[in-house]
């Protein structure tokens, strides 16, 4: 429905209120700072129907979800976009990032995982499911230290992409970049032992030092322990945690020998012995912890919590390709607390 103005100067009785207001040329007849409002609904609220309730609310504008969902897309895919073309550069002229022979001291981290996203399109064994590979990079001058021992990090970057590993080296290399990749001192990796993020790793970042996530491991050590003693608890519970024990005193080449070479194992089991020397140069936990690293990956954890499932994986979702992207693109700018830079500045 359109509004009209009554206007006694200005040879017409009635004029277009969008016409007075002066965006009838506008997208959506919208200010750009509406539309980036819109879209900051869009993706930070738990779908578009409440996006489009809390616009209401907050300023008493009706706009359908339909229109919020149109735009926070275009949006997104207008930001996507723009960090596409500098992945896609830095991946192609790697020789032009600044590695600076005075290193600043800091330690970079990278940490790397899939998470999957439920779309309406099928692939070609009929599932409707994609994997979203989603990294962080920060610093270990980018924490605050709790009194519980933990840390909060106060700045850091994620990325996120729904696609295959060879175009999201890209995203990561920029996020790296952004964070300080070439003037840092140390580079520290720590992933869950995927064979992707390991060639990824040694191709963009053949310096750092690789770590296999404890609590992966510890998660497959336990699942294997429960398939070899047959779900019985006093006898896995106690092997397993012997395992653990070794393998954090670096002790991992003993615990290689007591695993079969072969065995026939079901699926959702790893089997641990590949599992351990695919990784084997990568869980030295004793020379990690003295060097002060961390061994654990519970940042990407809270990463996927945070930009995907909150927004991406609610009940009943099922989203088109480019609009999970879009959206996830727009969530990783307002974690990483880069709106500002690469949204608003973008859409200006």
């Amino acid at each position: 429905m359109r509004d009209y103005y009554y206007c006694r100067g200005c040879g017409h009785s009635e004029v277009p209120l969008d016409k007075i207001l002066g965006v009838t040329e506008l997208s959506h007849k919208m200010t750009k700072e509406m539309i980036l409002e819109v879209a900051f609904y869009g993706q930070n609220q738990s779908s578009f129907s409440d996006a489009s309730a809390m616009i209401k609310r907050a300023m008493g504008l009706e706009i359908n979800k339909e229109t919020v969902r149109a735009i926070t897309e275009a949006v997104g895919k207008r930001v996507f976009e723009a960090d596409t073309r500098k992945a896609e550069h830095l991946i192609n002229n790697m020789h032009e990032i600044e590695m600076s022979e005075e290193k600043d001291g800091r330690t970079l981290y990278i940490m790397t995982d899939g998470a999957a996203v439920n779309t309406r399109i099928e692939d070609e064994n009929g599932s409707t499911w994609r994997e979203n590979k989603t990294v962080i990079v920060f610093t270990n001058k980018d924490l605050i230290k709790r009194k519980d021992g933990g840390n909060i990090i106060i700045n850091k970057e994620y990325a996120a992409f729904i696609g295959s590993a060879e175009e999201f080296r890209g995203y990561v290399l920029s996020a790296a970049v952004n964070a300080g990749y070439g003037k840092v001192s140390e580079v520290v990796i720590i992933a869950d032992g995927a064979a992707w993020i390991r060639n990824m790793s040694k191709e963009l970042f053949p310096e750092a030092t690789q770590i296999l996530d404890l609590y992966h491991l510890k998660e497959n050590i336990y699942t294997y322990a429960r398939h070899k003693f047959s779900q019985n608890e006093k006898e896995y519970v106690p092997w397993a945690e012997s395992v653990i024990a070794k393998i954090e005193k670096g002790e991992a080449a003993e615990v290689l020998k007591q695993l079969p070479e072969y065995e026939k194992l079901p699926a959702g089991v790893v089997n641990l012995r590949t599992y351990m020397t695919n990784n084997i140069d990568k869980i030295n936990y004793p020379e990690y912890k003295r060097k002060g690293y961390f061994v654990g990956s519970g940042a990407i954890e809270s990463a996927n919590k945070v930009v995907v499932q909150r927004r991406l994986k609610q009940a009943g979702m099922r989203w088109s390709v480019e609009g999970a992207q879009a959206v996830l693109t727009l969530r990783a700018k307002i974690e990483s607390n880069l709106w500002d830079r690469d949204v608003r500045s973008l859409c200006a």
